[in-house]
Parts: C-alpha cells; sequence; structure tokens
C-alpha cells in the first residue's frame, strides 16, 4: 500500500489518502492538526505501509546542533545496527568534533532500518543519522514537526490531489538536542595506525589532529623563552609522608593519599601571587599599539593529563582559594572522568597557566609550548634520586667537610612568551617557587 498527504480545501483539514496497489480500495485517514504545520511548504512524506493500518512509521532521526558552532562531526562508533530494537534515551552512536565527544541518544521507541553513515565519516548537523520505525503515529506528527522531510522518489507511487495550503516547509527548523553525554575530545590517536605498518598510505588527519594543528601553528607564533633549573626535593617528600599518614588515620577524604602534584600545584600558585604578569594574557597581539595584557585574578592551573584517547589539558579553577586537600580532591574527580573519557567542557575553559607533569612517563630535557591565551607554561620531569656535593658537618672534628650524598631532585622546565615576559622574571619565579618547595615551612607559612 501507498500513502501521500493531501490537502481538503473545504475542510481547511490535512488528510492521508491512501490507496492499495493491488485493488482500487482507498481511504482517508485525518491527520493531527498542528498550528505550526501552518508555516511550512508543500512537500509529501511517502512510506510503504506493512499492514492496512497506518500506525508504523519510519522517522529519519537528525544529528542535532550539539553546541559550539560545529556543522559537522566524524562517527567514532555504532552502538546499534539495523533491525536492533531500541528504547528512547538509548545510545545511538558516539560522535566527535574538534571540541568534543558526544553519545547521541535517541528521542524515539522502535526499530532501527537503516545507518546512514559508517564509522570514520562526516555527518552533517541536520542531516538523518539513522532511520527508526515507530510504533506511533504520535512519532510521526512529531517527525514532521521538528525534521525536514525528503521529496519522495520519483519511483513512488502516490494518489493525491493539489495542495491548496501549505504542508511542510523547506525552510530548516531547529531541533532540540536529546539527551547526550558531553565529553572530552582526545588529542588525537585516531590516525595513529594502530598495527604495524606493511605499506605506505595517506592519512587524513582527524579532528582532533585538526585542532592541535591549527592551537599550535598559533602558539609557534609566540617568540618563547625557555628556562631551565633542578628542585631538591627530600624535605618536601618527608612532608607528603606526613600528610598521607595523617589522611589514613582519617576517614574525611575521598582519597587514600595525595601525590607530590597537588602540593606543586599550589607551591605553584602561591610563588604566582608575587608574579601576577606570568598569569595575565595578551589582548589584540597583532599590533604593538593596540596590544594590551590582561591580569588575571584566578589561578586556573591548567594540568596536562594522558587520556586513553590521547593527551588533554582540563585545568583546576581558583587554585589560589584552595587547599591541598581540595586541590587533591579535584585531581581524583578529574582522573575518574579522565579514565571514562568524560571530563566536562567546563573543566577546559578559562585557564590561566599551565603545569605539565610528565614524570611518570619519563623525561627530564623539556621544551613546552605556551597555549596561545596564557604567557607562561612550566614542565616536570621524572624524580630521581642522584648524588650531588654537599656540606656535612664531621662528627669527630665538627668541622664542615664537602661529601657526595643522594638527593632527589626534579627538573623543570618553563617557557614564557617573550614579547611581555622577559628572562629574568622567569628565574626570580622560579627560585620563589623552589624556595617553597625546598623549604616546606615556608610554604606552610604562606597558606591561608
Amino acid at each position: 500500500m501507498c500513502l501521500g498527504l493531501v490537502n481538503n480545501k473545504r475542510t481547511k483539514c490535512n488528510s492521508i489518502f491512501i490507496k492499495s496497489r493491488s485493488s482500487s480500495l482507498s481511504t482517508k485517514l485525518k491527520l493531527p492538526t498542528n498550528p505550526y504545520l501552518k508555516k511550512f511548504n508543500p512537500t509529501y512524506y511517502v512510506r510503504d505501509l506493512h499492514t492496512s493500518y497506518p500506525n508504523n512509521a519510519v522517522v529519519p532521526f537528525l544529528l542535532a546542533d550539539i553546541g559550539e558552532g560545529i556543522t559537522e562531526c566524524e562517527v567514532v562508533q555504532w552502538f546499534i545496527q539495523p533491525g536492533d530494537n531500541i528504547s528512547e534515551f538509548d545510545k545511538i552512536c558516539e560522535v566527535q568534533s574538534d571540541k568534543a565527544s558526544v553519545e547521541i541518544t535517541s528521542r524515539y521507541t522502535g526499530v532501527i532500518k537503516k545507518l546512514h553513515y559508517n564509522v570514520g565519516e562526516m555527518a552533517k548537523v541536520g542531516n538523518p543519522i539513522v532511520d527508526i520505525e515507530t510504533d506511533s503515529s504520535n512519532e510521526l506528527e512529531s517527525s514532521l514537526i521538528n525534521s525536514e522531510v525528503s521529496p519522495p522518489s520519483p519511483s513512488a507511487q502516490v494518489q493525491s490531489i493539489n495542495i491548496t495550503e501549505p504542508l511542510i516547509s523547506g525552510e530548516k527548523t531547529h531541533t532540540l538536542a536529546t539527551p547526550a553525554v558531553r565529553r572530552v575530545a582526545p588529542a588525537g590517536k585516531e590516525a595513529q595506525p594502530s598495527k604495524e605498518i606493511v605499506e605506505d598510505k595517506l592519512v587524513p588527519l582527524s579532528f582532533i589532529q585538526k585542532s592541535m594543528f591549527k592551537t599550535m601553528s598559533r602558539s609557534l607564533k609566540i617568540p618563547h623563552f625557555g628556562y631551565s633549573d633542578e628542585y631538591i626535593l627530600d624535605d618536601i617528600i618527608a612532608s607528603r609522608n606526613l600528610i598521607n599518614d595523617y589522611i589514613t588515620r582519617n576517614n574525611q577524604f575521598s582519597f587514600n593519599k595525595i601525590s607530590f602534584m597537588p602540593i606543586f600545584i599550589k607551591s605553584f600558585s602561591v610563588a604566582l601571587k608575587k608574579f601576577p604578569i606570568l598569569n595575565a594574557c595578551v589582548i589584540d597581539d597583532d599590533d604593538a599599539n593596540t596590544a594590551k595584557l590582561k591580569f588575571r585574578r584566578s589561578h586556573n592551573i591548567g594540568i596536562a593529563m594522558d587520556t586513553p584517547g590521547g593527551l588533554v589539558v582540563p585545568n583546576i579553577k581558583n587554585v589560589q582559594a584552595k587547599s591541598i586537600f581540595e586541590i587533591a580532591s579535584d585531581i581524583r574527580r578529574l582522573q575518574e572522568a579522565r579514565e571514562k573519557n568524560a571530563i566536562p567542557p567546563n573543566d577546559f575553559q578559562e585557564g590561566t597557566i599551565t603545569l605539565s607533569n610528565i614524570g611518570n612517563i619519563g623525561g627530564t630535557s623539556l621544551s613546552p609550548v605556551i597555549v596561545s591565551s596564557e604567557v607562561c607554561i612550566a614542565a616536570i620531569g621524572k624524580l630521581q634520586k642522584v648524588p650531588r656535593f654537599e656540606d656535612v658537618k664531621d662528627e669527630v672534628t665538627g668541622q664542615l667537610v664537602e661529601k657526595v650524598v643522594g638527593k632527589h631532585v626534579i627538573p623543570v622546565s618553563f617557557s614564557a612568551d617573550h614579547r611581555v615576559i622577559d628572562g629574568a622574571t622567569v628565574a626570580r619565579f622560579s627560585q620563589e617557587w623552589k624556595n617553597l618547595l625546598e623549604n616546606p615551612i615556608l610554604l606552610s607559612a604562606e597558606l591561608r
């Protein structure tokens, strides 16, 4: 059987005209009327019916606007296949832009009829991504209101009369996004081959790699000034051990122990108070005559995190007002979200300075790249116990003698925007931070 939409001029109502291909039997069913339909221009909604009772409808599910000005997304994975049953709010697919990864969920209950894209293909916002056969005429009306319906194919057998009142328009309508889980887009392992390369091949950049390409290209327009030093952490190690002993004796914390990172971040913020220019950003930097420095009161310190999909850099907000325990709690929350690849987008916004710690992976000599919205970045390398000379009091003579002792040392590297930051400023900041870490009593004295 075949179905077409017609308009009854006399009654001013919309109808469905049904004619059997195998007989002359025909009938009309009234469509649910809706004031929103009056603004549309004529078109058709055509489909084959499974039975003589027109209850089922194939609804094209459109890729809704996920925000951030995104016009297309890459299909990362499908959670369903043709023939699968699906319920409202079930996951359909995961799509990824250069800003976020999103799980698209269903607005309908029914059966999956068609997937419009394969994994890895680019899906356009506003276009169908999947067809769902629903079992309710309400779904049909909803689809007509919220979707742009494709015109019938030339082979469709439709019996209809002239439509004098507009029913459906080519005017674009806005579909509200269905419930989705906004997730952080990992920093780009998509184009990396997972198996051994047996022949040369060209692979286009993924969305994330394109984003990295643009971001790093902007960053490398900044003249970088580099500075490196070593910090001795023996005293801070002893202090951290005391803190962790305290944590194990109390049940008020959501974590069993802290790493060095909360201490690094808090001491970094304390030192930053004396060098606010390192927390600033350059505005209108195309011309020195119009360029300005924006000094920012919040210390939103970005931390680089390795995820299953690549490197991401969320930030901890208002570090200057938080305790070491509060910072540790924030890091734990981000780590838990990282394991699910689900760090909220808000955690990536409004960063003011970055502190990258790759010591758990390795490396001693680092050259971090400045984010274009910041003027400074610091990177911490691997903690090592190394021999160092030290003046030690001789137990027999009581005199100071030089001896070789083992010290726990971390390498620290800085990059700063040399257009507005001079080398002396970075060196003085490093000495301030170093003094706090090598003398924890001074750090505790600075805490509020």
